[in-house]
């Protein structure tokens, strides 16, 4: 099975988003599907409007994984006046919609950015990394995750994640785990609890 690594095609953002969806269980925090498709679709546009470095997988020319990166003193890879206006439009609903609910999750990434970085002095952010839930497994995510240590070789990466996400990727391919918090998020009432982690490692 070859793999081809190369800029994700603008017609594949739709699947993109679907990874979203499904990566982050985001149907776990609401029953709601008007919910559901604008969280997923917001998470998409703001991880890719950070990114510097944006690599796609492809089998077959079928679009099967992505990775995004956001490098300190790089350049932004994608610009979109429409994604940049969602965006803004979507956190106004969120703020209606989850009332604050999911502040804690945010407040406690930073917090464990904030420790980790008073002894480290990160590179840079692996701000998302999906693949096809069919094909997981099959090397598509270690060689996305290979293309960056390339393009990046010697510098210090982190990257949050939480007990939602498929976390034990990390932990297979020599992450150091540097931050853990248990967290409880209330969303429409509804308490969720979660461990968020921020993991690291030199490329």
């Amino acid at each position: 099975m070859d793999i081809e690594l190369k800029p994700v095609s603008k017609r594949d953002f739709k699947k993109a988003i679907e990874f979203c969806r499904i990566g982050m269980n985001v149907d776990r925090y609401t029953d709601k599907p008007f919910e559901i498709s604008l969280y997923s679709k917001y998470f998409w546009y703001m991880e890719l409007l950070r990114a510097t470095q944006i690599i796609g997988a492809y089998i077959d020319g079928k679009f099967v994984g992505v990775l995004l990166a956001d490098m300190n003193g790089e350049k932004k890879a994608y610009k979109s006046l429409y994604a940049s206006l969602f965006i803004k439009t979507a956190e106004l609903f969120m703020g209606m919609l989850f009332k604050g609910g999911a502040n804690v999750y945010s407040d406690t990434n930073e917090k464990m950015l904030a420790d980790f970085t008073k002894k480290n002095k990160p590179d840079g952010e692996m701000n998302f990394l999906a693949v096809e839930p069919d094909l997981n497994g099959m090397g598509i995510g270690t060689a996305l995750l290979e293309e960056l240590s390339k393009r990046e070789k010697g510098k210090l990466i982190y990257l949050f994640t939480d007990t939602g996400c498929t976390y034990q990727f990390y932990d297979k391919r020599n992450f150091s785990r540097d931050g853990e918090e248990n967290i409880i998020m209330n969303l429409h009432g509804k308490e969720i609890p979660l461990t968020c982690f921020l993991y690291s490692k030199t490329l």
